[in-house]
């Protein structure tokens, strides 16, 4: 399978959400060049355990694990949405960020998406990796490809209600300071913010102006 095939998987043309798949993850790349030894076991989704049509998710969890913990809420009937839009090394250089982990998952998890059959209309559960802000550069040899989210990498509030969202979960550690920004802008417009670390059920929280929760 070449990157391209896993990319029609995770970009339907006929999903509402696919605009916002990153390509990046998915240029030249094939599964047979890819050794990462890796765990994708599908996890247990213990904050939700059915489909709520007006809730969108966000995953924010290192490296593959949002690949992984996406699969399983595809299961349940969100449709799985990757924003991962971290680069690769330079030769001779050590990364920030390992995307390899990411991309060879995307690869290898496109056989299970492929076989969970979705609605067209399902709502999106975006796909984000924890590790994009790591920026604790130490010397030249390091590959600075840390990044952030920004508003124009998800859909418009507008967007969200339009298609019948009102409320956005995030899952993950914390609510990182560049998703906060972006989610302040979202509560203003009337949309309700859900936080969970995973185990828990999720709460409603109150994000202010300078992205503190």
């Amino acid at each position: 399978m070449t990157g391209m095939d896993a990319y029609k998987i995770w970009a339907p043309p006929e999903c509402k959400w696919t605009p916002w798949v990153r390509p990046v993850p998915f240029v030249c790349k094939c599964l047979e060049n890819i050794n990462q030894v890796m765990d994708y076991t599908t996890p247990e989704v213990y904050y939700l355990n059915k489909l709520q049509e007006d809730l969108a998710i966000i995953l924010d969890l290192p490296g593959y694990e949002s690949v992984n913990e996406g699969i399983a809420l595809a299961g349940l009937g969100w449709r799985p949405i990757p924003l991962f839009n971290g680069t690769n090394e330079q030769e001779g250089t050590t990364p920030l960020v390992d995307n390899h982990c990411i991309e060879a998952a995307l690869l290898w998890e496109s056989k299970k998406l492929e076989k969970i059959n979705l609605k067209k209309n399902a709502p999106p559960a975006f796909l984000l990796d924890s590790n994009r802000l790591h920026r604790h550069k130490v010397s030249n040899s390091y590959f600075d490809n840390s990044w952030d989210v920004y508003a124009q990498d998800l859909p418009t509030a507008e967007y969200f209600y339009e298609n019948g969202i009102k409320r956005i979960l995030i899952r993950g550690e914390k609510i990182f300071k560049d998703l906060k920004r972006i989610l302040y802008g979202f509560q203003k417009k009337g949309l309700k913010i859900l936080f969970t670390e995973g185990y828990d059920e999720a709460k409603e929280v109150k994000i202010n102006r300078w992205g503190r929760k």
